[in-house]
């Protein structure tokens, strides 16, 4: 996209709904932002009506230009993978002049009773060019059905070069003794796949481990495992071993290892003194270095919409757009507000998107999660510009964050 058409693309034209998808209205709300707002050098705020299937919703945006030397992203987390916090506590803590919601996460427990949900996100994580978690299996994702084609491992990510993309990481890991080699199965997921290893380090947090033996590959609600057997590894060496999953913060230099059904029969070889090598990273389908990632799902490549893209159920959302070939993000949350909840489909905010300029665009968690932050002129800290339809903020275990020197 050029960056003369960036400004044009938001302009309040009734042309616009002669295109596919949600239009945007001419007339907006009392105390709506006519002209966009300067947030910070490069970040702009707007907020405007769109008319979607099921009525009018009531849009806010966050323009990003990342070519501006003073700009930057990364991801808003509250330290720890399962944790949770408000995306404006985030944005504060880490000095954030703007942001919105992320992943879809593991927000509650009703199929186990007496495990406690993690609140750790579905797919993988970076920040600050740190891996933090993996991808769980696809049956055990939390949020609406994934179209075809797309995987727990699709993430929305900014490289080291600055530039936005879409993209796929994928876990590459394994557990060696003198005696074997064991492919690695998870890192700091709350769902581990049947049968297999997964490693939780310091990153995890204080969170029970008991999830991530719960349900299998393809159902989330199934039984958890009887069969588990948890190794604790210290500097390189098995310190102790359990036949269930426990609790509490790791230390640093900590890994806990985790096995279910075959993963829990290799780890009952391990005797306490044994060396044992951990190695784990994300391997992305592109080969790129990435400083942010999320998980979610793409609706937009290329500029057209992905195939199976839900066209039919209306909803509170969350959205970033990809535009001028990885240079410009437009981050968008629509309103909680009983005016607006009808919101928009899958479909409609692919299509809204691209009007905005977006070639690619991912989807994130939407309805209570549904936060959109920035600074006010001379504020400090940032605002709340949606109505979470909750009432108040959601806490949610990560964001995207809008930095600027």
């Amino acid at each position: 996209m050029r960056r003369g058409a960036g400004r044009a693309v938001l302009a309040f034209l009734t042309a616009f709904g002669a295109l596919t998808g949600a239009a945007l209205v001419g007339a907006a709300p009392a105390g709506a932002v006519q002209k966009g707002e300067r947030v910070a050098p490069g970040v702009r705020y707007r907020e405007f009506d769109i008319k979607g299937a099921q009525g009018v919703t009531h849009a806010h945006v966050l323009r990003v230009d990342l070519g501006n030397p003073r700009v930057r992203v990364d991801l808003l987390y509250p330290g720890a993978v399962a944790s949770r916090a408000a995306v404006s506590a985030m944005a504060n803590s880490q000095g954030a002049v703007a942001g919105i919601n992320g992943d879809f996460f593991n927000i509650s427990e009703t199929q186990h009773p007496g495990v406690e949900a993690t609140g750790a996100s579905v797919g993988p994580a970076i920040a600050s060019g740190r891996t933090l978690k993996a991808a769980v299996p696809k049956g055990q994702r939390f949020g609406p059905a994934l179209p075809p084609g797309t995987t727990t491992e699709d993430v929305f990510g900014v490289g080291t070069d600055g530039r936005a993309r879409l993209d796929r990481l994928t876990l590459a890991g394994s557990v060696r003794t003198a005696e074997t080699q064991l492919p690695l199965g998870g890192l700091n997921q709350y769902a581990l796949p049947v049968g297999s290893v997964g490693a939780f380090t310091s990153k995890w947090g204080r969170a029970s481990r008991v999830r991530a033996t719960c349900g299998t590959d393809t159902d989330r609600a199934a039984p958890c495992s009887t069969d588990t057997y948890e190794v604790t590894v210290r500097d390189g060496k098995v310190v102790s071993t359990a036949d269930t999953p426990g609790s509490g913060p790791i230390a640093a230099g900590t890994t806990v290892l985790v096995g279910r059904e075959a993963g829990a029969q290799q780890l009952r070889k391990f005797s306490a003194g044994e060396a044992v090598e951990v190695q784990h990273g994300l391997e992305a389908a592109d080969g790129v270095a990435y400083r942010l990632a999320l998980g979610g799902y793409p609706v937009l490549s290329g500029g057209r919409p992905l195939p199976g893209l839900d066209n039919t159920t209306s909803a509170v959302r969350t959205a970033v757009g990809i535009a001028d070939d990885g240079r410009r993000l437009v981050l968008l949350a629509l309103d909680g507000a009983a005016a607006y909840r009808s919101g928009l489909t899958v479909s409609e905010v692919a299509g809204t998107l691209r009007k905005l300029g977006a070639q690619d665009a991912f989807s994130l968690d939407g309805g209570g999660s549904s936060t959109l932050v920035a600074r006010k002129s001379g504020a400090s800290t940032v605002s709340v510009r949606n109505h979470p339809s909750g009432g108040a903020e959601r806490p949610v275990p990560n964001g995207i964050g809008v930095f600027s020197k």
